[in-house]
């Protein structure tokens, strides 16, 4: 029995994110990988370095991959910048180009598949209302196939959105909804938008990830519900996703590390001190930070006091580089007429 408690203690504490980028920090360091040029078995690492963004393409290419970084095989697109959370407008529409060839890079689409947007997330909560606000700004067309001119029909794809909600409000699994939709709407492709969490705090609100893997709703923050992917659905599905949240007990742990890391370079070395510092195990730090963080270990979230804005701006950013990937048409300029 107390075996039991244990495992469901250890359980309830575990470094959570939903970026592909900080799983492959993790196993790098779990590996001990510490050359720029080593990876994991597995996993294939591109990088490029911009003055305003950082592009990292990560692709799990095997079994052994998958495991280590505990995520499916395919391919993860990361845009890394501060300036997301900041109202930079011409960065925003380079990163909205950006995030337009990426979502391209991993569709295979035809001209005229028509494609279903899904906003997933609580519309109440703001740190989880991203999905729902990029629902609200896309051109959506698939009502208006057949009744558009033939000149401006050319420039879209038919396109439809929706925002599920979350089973807290519905009483229904989101998967159940979206998988009811794709049964009788038939669409060639899923794009679902979703909050994540991260593991370090200067990615919050900083990160847009695309996965043509599915999604999970709710993993980010322990909620176990239908994957939605090619599998559960028959249809490609490309999740995107802003880690907006980072959990409390992750976030302990990383300030942790970071402190006995100054402790152990401000000790004197060889002292009885210095020694168990370096020998603390992972398993006393463990006890350390559920023993501070209990009873809340398992449902404590944290997000910066200036979510409302950011979520605000992101949404706009996601919306529009879906917009200008779907339709062939629409580009940057015209964008804001019709958003």
């Amino acid at each position: 029995m107390e075996q039991q408690k244990e495992n469901q203690r250890q359980n309830s504490f575990s470094v959570r994110t939903d970026l592909a980028v900080e799983a492959r920090e993790m196993a790098r360091a779990g590996l001990g990988l510490t050359k720029d040029t080593d990876e994991p078995d597995g996993i294939e690492v591109k990088t490029q370095e911009e003055k305003d963004y950082n592009l990292t393409h990560v692709r799990i290419v095997s079994e052994e991959g998958s495991r280590l970084m505990g995520k499916p095989m395919g391919n993860y697109i990361t845009i890394e910048s501060e300036k997301l959370k900041e109202n930079d407008v011409e960065c925003h529409e380079k990163i909205i180009r950006l995030l337009a060839e990426n979502i391209r890079s991993l569709t295979n689409l035809k001209e005229d598949d028509c494609i279903l947007v899904a906003g997933l997330g609580n519309w109440n909560i703001t740190p989880d209302a991203l999905g729902p606000k990029v629902v609200s700004k896309i051109l959506v067309t698939r009502h208006l196939q057949g009744t558009l001119p033939e000149e401006i029909e050319e420039t879209v794809r038919p396109v439809a959105a929706v925002s599920p909600g979350v089973m807290g409000i519905t009483g229904i699994e989101t998967g159940e909804i979206l998988k009811g939709i794709v049964d009788k709407m038939h669409p060639s492709l899923l794009i679902a938008i979703d909050a994540l969490a991260a593991r370090r705090s200067n990615r919050i609100n900083a990160a847009i990830q695309m996965a043509d893997t599915g999604v999970a709703p709710g993993a980010g923050v322990g909620n176990k519900r239908m994957m939605l992917d090619e599998e559960s659905l028959g249809i490609p599905v490309i999740a995107i996703g802003v880690p907006t949240v980072v959990d409390a007990a992750t976030l302990v742990n990383d300030t942790m590390d970071r402190i006995l890391g100054e402790m152990i370079r401000e000790t004197k070395e060889g002292s009885a001190f210095y020694e168990t510092l370096r020998h603390l195990e992972q398993e006393e730090k463990y006890q350390m930070i559920t023993d501070i963080l209990d009873p809340y270990t398992g449902n404590m979230f944290v997000t910066p006091k200036e979510v409302d804005a950011v979520i605000d701006r992101l949404a706009n950013i996601i919306a529009n580089g879906i917009n200008i990937a779907l339709h062939p048409g629409i580009t940057m300029e015209d964008i804001n007429k019709y958003s």
